[in-house]
């Protein structure tokens, strides 16, 4: 077990891992620390505690010191020039005429780089500009290439539910979001309204996405035939996954009605759960397992008792009436 501590460098960036050696720090502490970029001032998000050495990358870097005043003075300086380099990097951009967005400006601590975020269509080449930033600022320079996702986490803005956006204030990372997230939510797949600031799928799209994977376990597809309490087939028009209720197509009296009933009270196949690349084989190893629940080939109502006879059958009984012992069911097999 190594014991760590956890330090942010940006408001809402990654956290990384440092010895915290003596120093006895709490969250929200600035701390003084070395990384791959040279010395650095971050806050500490995560007070210390131990974790696994495979969490860890190693060689793992110690904290200098906790800030002190003056390194909070030299910090806010920091932020002014980083304003003025800004400024001047746009101009520059200008003079060149190169095709690209200039996003942020950021010192290092110690004042041995400024890094520069931009944005552009393809690959750009800023070698004179370099050099030419190099003469004015007479320190390293770096300019680091982003796209729209990290733009829109550096600027920050209001997403269409009215709040500051998730990357722009909590998200340190981003979770890999699909267009299929946003089927199974029942969502619009209207590319305006599951996009985000950024143009790219909503990242609140991963928040429910577990819950709705639960839920929509539980429900039969559209299209899916289904049986009502009272003996009824019908076709499954529509879901309600929140709520849980099923509306079916039945015929009576020769003519189609839609009636709506709650899933545990339809008899239908389970929905298959897909393992990689979606493979039925993958679903009959977790049957051999003993989840016995998620066979497509039972017709199962919520609640009923199933009793696996290891040869491929299976005896479904209701438990609140009379059922088969098992002996006697496979008894009468050898008699047959």
């Amino acid at each position: 077990m190594e014991k760590v501590v956890g330090v942010r460098f940006r408001n809402v960036g990654k956290i990384y891992y440092f010895n915290p050696k003596n120093y006895k720090v709490k969250v929200g502490d600035h701390v003084i620390v070395e990384t791959a970029r040279g010395v650095e001032y971050g806050r500490v998000v995560l007070e210390p505690r131990s974790v696994k050495e495979d969490e860890v990358v190693h060689p793992l870097k110690e904290v200098l010191r906790v800030a002190t005043k003056e390194d909070e003075d030299h910090e806010a300086e920091n932020r002014q020039k980083e304003k003025e380099a800004f400024k001047i990097c746009k101009k520059k951009i200008r003079e060149h005429g190169l095709d690209m967005k200039l996003i942020d400006a950021e010192y290092t601590f110690d004042n041995n780089k400024v890094l520069f975020y931009f944005t552009a269509d393809g690959r750009i080449d800023f070698r004179q500009l370099v050099k030419d930033l190099a003469s004015v600022f007479k320190t390293r320079i770096e300019l680091r290439q982003i796209g729209v996702r990290d733009e829109t986490k550096i600027l920050g803005g209001i997403g269409i539910c009215g709040r500051t956006l998730c990357c722009h204030t909590y998200l340190s990372e981003f979770a890999p979001v699909s267009i299929k997230m946003a089927k199974e939510q029942n969502l619009s797949l209207n590319q305006t309204k599951i996009s985000g600031v950024c143009g790219r799928l909503m990242c609140c799209l991963k928040n429910e996405q577990e819950t709705y994977e639960e839920l929509n376990r539980n429900l039969p597809g559209i299209g899916d035939m289904v049986t009502t309490p009272q003996g009824v087939s019908g076709t499954v028009q529509s879901v309600n996954v929140l709520r849980q209720m099923v509306k079916i197509v039945v015929e009576v009296n020769d003519e189609k009605e839609i009636q709506e009933f709650p899933v545990r009270d339809l008899r239908f196949r389970p929905k298959r759960k897909k393992g990689k690349g979606g493979s039925a084989d993958h679903e009959e190893k977790e049957v051999k397992k003993g989840d016995r629940s998620r066979m497509r080939s039972d017709l199962v109502y919520c609640g009923e008792r199933v009793d696996d006879l290891q040869n491929g059958l299976f005896v479904i009984q209701d438990p609140k009436k009379f059922c088969f012992g098992m002996d006697a069911v496979l008894l009468s097999g050898f008699a047959g």
